[in-house]
């Protein structure tokens, strides 16, 4: 008897979408068979795909952030900022922060082989709009429980910014000070004026960074950094 072979039409990857239940390896085969333009996270083995975005309500704010981290990169040997970066965080959860800011060497997190950082960086800032009960929920306990030390959240539509330092494993809102000032405590010099950040008063956000950058703490980190540096490269 002759048995005719129908041919096998290779099987198409899946589209991602969200409320998927993946797991990090198929998340990564999947986003990466989707376009450019696809962003997507995964938290808590669930995919969550991202909303167009605005240009005030996220592109002003995201860049007024950026600008802030690259003038404190800029000043500050041994930090790396990053831009919209995948992190590998752990088996259940891949999100894409705003931006982030990391140790280079002897920090928490690595730049894999394929270009992707992996492990906690020191510090995530999210832009919150139409995403803040996301941010505020699901990827606060994530970016608790995987210890991000510093957590950054600027609630757009709410008019507010929340940064969050882990203490005791738990996440504790840092307060301003007198000045309305909010002050890493990580990063020495990170300095970053509440009032004038809401008020969209970019020149004294800066200003304020400034000062940061020339207080004695920071001065001694830039030190400690370049001892570190000279002291590796000597034979």
């Amino acid at each position: 008897m002759t048995v005719t072979r129908i041919p096998q039409t290779p099987l198409k990857i899946p589209p991602l979408e969200s409320g998927d239940r993946l797991s990090r390896p198929e998340f990564e085969r999947r986003y990466k068979a989707m376009p450019q333009s696809t962003q997507a996270e995964l938290l808590e083995g669930k995919v969550f795909m991202a909303s167009p975005l605005r240009a005030q309500a996220h592109g002003k704010p995201h860049a007024r952030m950026m600008g802030w981290l690259i003038a404190y990169e800029a000043a500050t040997p041994g930090v790396e900022v990053l831009d919209n970066p995948t992190v590998r965080l752990d088996a259940d959860n891949e999100p894409q922060p705003d931006a982030v800011l990391r140790i280079e060497n002897g920090g928490k997190s690595t730049i894999s082989e394929d270009d992707y950082l992996e492990g906690a960086p020191e510090l995530i800032i999210e832009i919150a709009a139409s995403s803040a009960s996301l941010d505020l929920g699901t990827k606060l306990q994530v970016y608790q429980r995987n210890q991000v030390h510093e957590y950054l959240v600027w609630r757009v539509y709410d008019g507010e910014f929340d940064w969050f330092e882990l203490q005791s494993n738990q996440y504790i809102q840092l307060a301003a000070d007198s000045r309305d000032i909010l002050r890493s405590r990580i990063y020495p010099g990170l300095w970053l004026d509440r009032g004038a950040l809401l008020n969209g008063d970019l020149a004294t956000v800066l200003a304020t960074l400034q000062q940061g950058l020339a207080s004695p703490e920071h001065q001694a980190y830039v030190q400690k950094e370049i001892d570190r540096a000279s002291s590796t490269e000597d034979p």
